[in-house]
């Protein structure tokens, strides 16, 4: 078994991205988050984002909301952000408030600014393969690590469990591509799915994004298959100070005997998301002065 070091190769791609960014001359990139509420998770997320940001040499701006913020005053200010030319990345961060629908703020996003991918013109662009598609970070990142892992995909069985506009449906397209990684036979699992032991069992790489904890056991999972764990789920633990530990979709200690690769939670998906939102970030600035 060889556990994807995620930390390490997010760190790997920081420094890269840092050599980048101060071979820059005349200006730098500069990324926008806006956050609405005081939602703890988005406030941690918001957090690490910045501090990784600065560590590079981006600019991050950040824009406060209340939860009582409508949804036509936000999309101002989204409107705002994409007019104007100091700013090369915008990232909404979710959750938002109940009371605004999520597709059509991101989807306002001016598509050479959304560097979370989320907007429909770049998942579009990702269907077609174009290069330059703003891929959704999570994805992104899930394939760099395959990418640099050097993981076969072509002619490889990938199953992914979850088919949100976030993770499942375009890691999945990104398994179709031409060339590496890419050239996979992919299937798509979801709650509805029956018989999900029958897709699993014969996967050569499995990818976990449904958001139940510790969901995926050892009789599900094929000797020398691939485990890309997306899930990030706490579950009780009283010998924790916290209360709580974090595990992923994936029951890691049954598993990960049986696996070729397989990525940790933490330390493995999740440092790659900010990584690749970095990387996003770049070539908005490069697309926005070429």
């Amino acid at each position: 078994m060889d556990l994807i070091n995620g930390n390490e190769i997010a760190q790997e791609i920081i420094e890269e991205l840092k050599i980048e960014v101060s071979a820059i001359q005349g200006g730098k990139p500069c990324v926008v988050f806006i956050r609405v509420g005081e939602d703890p998770a988005s406030v941690s997320y918001v957090s690490k984002k910045e501090k990784t940001a600065e560590k590079i040499g981006i600019e991050s701006r950040l824009q406060l909301y209340p939860n009582s913020i409508s949804q036509d005053e936000l999309l101002e200010e989204i409107s705002l952000a994409n007019d104007n030319k100091e700013v090369h990345g915008i990232l909404v961060q979710a959750p938002l408030p109940d009371h605004i629908d999520e597709r059509t703020i991101f989807n306002h996003v001016s598509p050479s600014k959304d560097v979370d991918g989320f907007n429909a013109f770049n998942l579009g662009k990702l269907c077609q393969e174009q290069e330059d598609a703003f891929i959704s970070c999570t994805p992104a990142g899930i394939i760099e690590l395959i990418k640099r892992k050097n993981i076969t995909t072509e002619g490889k069985h990938v199953v992914v469990l979850g088919r949100s506009l976030i993770v499942g449906k375009p890691a999945g397209m990104l398994f179709l591509r031409k060339g590496f990684p890419g050239n996979a036979t992919v299937t798509f699992c979801h709650s509805r799915t029956p018989d999900l032991e029958n897709h699993t069992r014969r996967a050569d790489i499995i990818i976990a994004a449904i958001g139940k904890p510790q969901f995926v056991t050892k009789d599900m999972v094929k000797e020398g298959a691939t485990i890309i764990d997306v899930g990030i789920n706490r579950i009780e633990d009283s010998n924790k100070k916290s209360g709580f530990r974090l595990v992923g979709d994936v029951d890691f200690e049954q598993v990960a005997p049986q696996t070729k690769f397989i990525t940790p939670v933490p330390g493995g998906v999740g440092p790659m998301t900010v990584a690749m939102l970095m990387k996003n970030t770049v070539q908005a600035f490069k697309g926005n002065h070429s």
